[in-house]
């Protein structure tokens, strides 16, 4: 391995998510505070999660890209809202002597939630333990090789399970979460930059998996109040639309998501499918980056990049959240 640019630790810190049916309220109320998301949305959620047992897959897939990890100082984690809480590791990283760390967040592209949200968490944590380590976000990696290669590979896997005779028409439908318009605008140093991100990690994957087939990018997901424009249009709206297109086929690929998030398997696996059935459309699903070799090596690889310049005070600033209109 080649230089680590004087990081002793690299500190992977994630959304976290929960564990066993007690845990998700806790972690729904964590996710939401200040936000004034209405109980009965909370409570829709909460049913999505114990739907599946009250257990996220993106705890897991953490433990399992860093037991992947090939790199040559200690790993470790932290979340913004589940244990291992951020606070708590920053905390065990400076007791165990830690001086600067490097920290790689499992979100690729530029906005308030994505990136200036964990800054944010880094700095709060480190505020809240005395001695605690230097701290660098490692840069943004939508287009880096190693997450395109391993979204490419794992769209062509999902476009070889549909069936031979409506294959070569398929439409690649890559998704993203939903944010509000008003965040979009801000995003990234001079507004408009979780799109262009985005668009641009679409195109570079359908360059690797098929140059000449159409794509689109659109949104899942949203949590807002229907006040509050956000990006569209939903997947599910577009999913009819290409039905009524003549669209034979789809493929779902959620570009904007680098782990299985409950958003991911609810979303895309229950509600896009069901609407897919509906349809008569064939549908499959590509997998997210997860702990793909090439995604895996990515991590180490930008861990000897230089160090990466801090983000501008302004850029991707906070929402301003405008009053509900009656």
């Amino acid at each position: 391995m080649g230089s680590t640019n004087g990081y002793d630790a690299l500190l992977v810190v994630s959304f976290g998510g929960p564990e066993k049916p007690g845990d998700v309220m806790p972690f729904l109320e964590n996710v939401v505070r200040g936000r004034g998301v209405p109980r009965e949305r909370l409570l829709e959620v909460e049913a999505h999660y114990q739907g599946f047992g009250g257990v996220s897959p993106i705890n897991r897939q953490c433990r399992d890209l860093i037991a992947a990890l090939d790199v040559d100082v200690p790993v470790y984690w932290g979340n913004r809202n589940w244990h291992p809480f951020l606070e708590d590791t920053v905390r065990r990283m400076t007791q165990d002597g830690v001086r600067k760390a490097a920290a790689f967040v499992t979100a690729a592209y530029s906005s308030y939630s994505s990136c200036r949200q964990y800054l944010d968490d880094i700095a709060r944590a480190r505020a809240a333990v005395p001695g605690a380590p230097e701290i660098v976000k490692l840069r943004h990696y939508y287009d880096h090789p190693g997450f395109v290669a391993a979204m490419a590979d794992h769209t062509r896997e999902a476009l070889a399970r549909l069936p031979e005779g409506v294959r070569d028409d398929a439409r690649l439908v890559f998704t993203a979460h939903s944010i509000p318009v008003s965040m979009a605008r801000t995003a990234g140093p001079t507004g408009g930059a979780y799109e262009a991100q985005l668009r641009t990690a679409a195109a570079l994957v359908t360059e690797q998996v098929d140059p000449g087939r159409s794509w689109d990018l659109v949104w899942q997901s949203r949590s807002g109040p229907p006040h509050v424009p956000w990006l569209e249009p939903d997947v599910c709206d577009h999913l009819e639309a290409l039905h009524g297109e003549g669209v034979p086929a789809a493929v779902l690929v959620p570009i904007g998501f680098v782990s299985d998030h409950m958003e991911v398997v609810y979303d895309l696996d229950v509600e896009a499918a069901a609407t897919a059935d509906k349809l008569g459309m064939p549908l499959t699903r590509a997998a997210t980056a997860g702990v793909h070799p090439r995604f895996v090596s990515m991590v180490r690889e930008l861990l000897e990049e230089p160090e990466p310049a801090p983000c501008a005070a302004a850029c991707c600033p906070a929402p301003v959240r405008p009053a509900r209109q009656e």
